[in-house]
């Protein structure tokens, strides 16, 4: 668990073969997960700096704000780092559907065990 006061640099995370750090994203009010995404560097410097959410698309190749065309913002509230600095955890206030199928959340689909 890390306090924002610290604001680990992202140098000090341990990144993927990407260069990039997966992002579990939880609704502040109640910690319902709402989506995953990945972070390069230039998306964690804007999210920190801006306090909106920003990913990099790895299907799209380019960075993006959350909300940016659809008006769902992510505002970030709090983050943390797993115990091996290679997950980040954020809890936002979500504006409308966090999923780009509208959606609240993006996981919505679930897998009925025997």
């Amino acid at each position: 668990m890390i306090d924002m006061i610290e604001k680990i640099p992202f140098d000090g995370l341990k990144k993927n073969s990407d260069n990039m750090i997966p992002v579990i994203v939880q609704d502040i009010a109640n910690d319902d997960v709402l989506m995953m995404a990945y972070m390069n560097k230039e998306a964690y410097d804007l999210t920190i700096a801006t306090g909106i959410m920003h990913y990099y698309s790895r299907s799209r190749d380019e960075l993006w704000c959350k909300g940016a065309t659809s008006g769902h913002y992510q505002h970030l509230k709090k983050m943390y780092i797993d115990c091996d600095n290679d997950t980040i955890l954020v809890k936002v206030i979500q504006d409308g559907a966090a999923c780009h199928t509208g959606n609240r959340s993006c996981f919505y689909k679930e897998y009925k065990l025997t």
